[in-house]
């Protein structure tokens, strides 16, 4: 049996190679001084804002399994599920930077993030399908608004990105604006059940 611990150390492992993979995108200029920097930029920010979101991913990641007791076959495969969506951030994340912003790579970008936001559901679900609806998790998390607000935001802007790509590239940053601090809701629920 796999513990809640070897899983945590697995997907560490995965997410360090994600934005390895990321940050090998970003070549050196051809050319010397600032203009070599100027070709850069649509890569390097498109680069800042992956690894953003799989830091936040990271660290919610952690928050979720702070509260995991122990893990099944389930838990392991929508971990698993979740890892598959954000291994895909570095392709997609290129993409947006070496296109310019263009119409079906920022939809493809929004659609791997939408699907990386239903997975991490999941995975908060078969923990608590395993634990239970009074475990110390589902009591933590209760509401999830931030968490619908962000699917909501990744599904609009899939569309948007056909109408206007800087406001789908908008709603991409206010999402990870959203969720830059981590889910409070676990921290919070443990210091007031902690406290009392």
């Amino acid at each position: 049996m796999m513990t809640k611990n070897r899983l945590e150390g697995f997907s560490d492992g995965v997410l360090a190679i994600i934005i390895t993979i990321m940050v090998l995108e970003l070549k050196v200029p051809q050319s010397a001084g600032i203009n070599g920097l100027k070709e850069l930029l649509p890569l390097f920010c498109s680069y800042l804002l992956g690894f953003i979101y799989i830091g936040i991913y990271w660290n919610n990641h952690h928050h979720l399994f702070y509260l995991t007791k122990r893990v099944n076959g389930v838990i392991m495969w929508a971990n698993l599920h979740l890892l598959f969506w954000l291994s895909l951030f570095p392709f997609v994340t290129a993409w947006v930077g070496k296109n310019h912003l263009s119409s079906f790579s920022i939809a493809l970008y929004g659609f791997v993030a939408l699907m990386a936001g239903c997975s991490f559901h999941l995975l908060e679900r078969a923990i608590i399908a395993d634990q239970g609806v009074n475990s110390l998790l589902a009591l933590a998390l209760g509401k999830d608004c931030k968490e619908k607000i962000s699917l909501l935001c990744y599904l609009v802007s899939i569309f948007l990105a056909f109408v206007n790509t800087w406001i789908a590239v908008g709603l991409f940053i206010f999402v990870a604006f959203l969720w830059l601090v981590p889910d409070r809701r676990i921290e919070n629920f443990l210091a007031t059940t902690y406290s009392s």
